[in-house]
């Protein structure tokens, strides 16, 4: 029997993590790195980018500017050359040497784990030092990009006033358990990459369509 679609939001959460712990139980992001710097670095060049493309640049990036000493050596132009693929490929490049060289100047090198301390580097907000918190060090925090903003809204998950990133992800920290955060983050993201698309969600094949009150209204970041 279909669950009902007007349940309180407490019960949808439980609903809505319970089947995606069933079915992903071990999820994790799809850029490739080899290093928490490395990490960052695709990260920064995932901003209103894809996966995929940053996955294609990094290899010949990373093979060239392995760490953050070798980066912050470089100049913008040197790294615009592996990146140009990329959206913004001018300002992120400036940004990556910019943010290699304060890890050099003011971290030994090293990428901080605190939030503040993450976002002083260039190139880096809440969004960029939630995933870095969460990916390289574990911590339950959450990063709202487009498509756990939209995810979040079409499943019922926060209300229509949690119509900006920072609202929706206090929202989704206070129902989620702390030990599920840092993969709810993959949960959603990957929902909305794959199934609950922007312009045409694929319902007939959500795990979810049976609680989904389909809020599309107002369910994408501006």
């Amino acid at each position: 029997m279909p669950v009902a679609i007007n349940m309180r939001r407490q019960d949808r959460y439980e609903t809505v993590l319970a089947r995606f712990r069933s079915q992903m139980p071990e999820v994790n992001t799809e850029l490739e790195f080899g290093s928490v710097f490395q990490l960052l670095v695709a990260v920064i060049l995932s901003a209103q980018c894809t996966d995929k493309r940053v996955n294609q640049v990094t290899p010949e990036l990373f093979r060239h500017y392995p760490d953050a000493r070798s980066m912050a050596g470089a100049e913008p132009e040197d790294v615009l050359e592996y990146i140009s693929s990329v959206s913004y490929p001018n300002a992120k490049a400036g940004h990556l040497i910019e943010m290699a060289r304060m890890l050099m100047s003011d971290f030994n090198g090293e990428v901080p784990g605190d939030m503040d301390q993450l976002l002083r580097l260039p190139g880096v907000g809440r969004k960029t030092a939630n995933v870095i918190q969460a990916v390289a060090f574990g911590q339950a925090t959450m990063a709202v990009d487009t498509h756990v903003f939209r995810v979040s809204h079409r499943l019922g998950l926060v209300s229509k006033s949690d119509n900006t990133p920072l609202k929706v992800e206090r929202q989704l920290m206070k129902h989620i358990p702390a030990e599920d955060i840092p993969r709810a983050h993959h949960w959603l993201l990957l929902h909305g990459r794959y199934v609950c698309t922007s312009r045409r969600p694929h319902c007939d094949k959500c795990p979810f369509d049976d609680v989904c009150p389909k809020q599309m209204e107002d369910s994408k970041l501006a």
